[in-house]
């Protein structure tokens, strides 16, 4: 099962990274001001996961390739790690697909 890690940056913001059950990143979210805001922002990507149209599937200008996972209102919820082929970035979606649902958060700034 996937997990949620809330980390605190050097700039004191809160982000999350959704990890797949090996462990590997899958997701990144944006930098919240408020820890609350990183709580939402996981609730969101539980939320839009299952939903194949909120994925933006992206090509980097270094010919890498990642998407962005939008919440309904079209604001981007997490960003993936870059991908060598367009089939791992597919497989990276499937993943966060199958593992935010259910994933538990674990909050490492406590």
């Amino acid at each position: 099962m996937g997990k949620f890690i809330i980390t605190k940056r050097t700039n004191n913001e809160y982000q999350f990274n959704l990890k797949a059950a090996n462990g590997q990143v899958i997701l990144t979210s944006e930098g919240y001001n408020a820890k609350a805001s990183c709580n939402k922002g996981i609730e969101s990507v539980k939320n839009n996961a299952s939903t194949d149209s909120r994925y933006d599937r992206k090509v980097a200008k270094n010919g890498s390739y990642y998407f962005n996972l939008k919440a309904g209102n079209g604001e981007i919820i997490g960003t993936s790690q870059m991908y060598t082929t367009e089939d791992a970035r597919n497989r990276g979606i499937e993943s966060v697909k199958v593992n935010a649902p259910n994933a538990e958060v674990i909050d490492e700034t406590l």
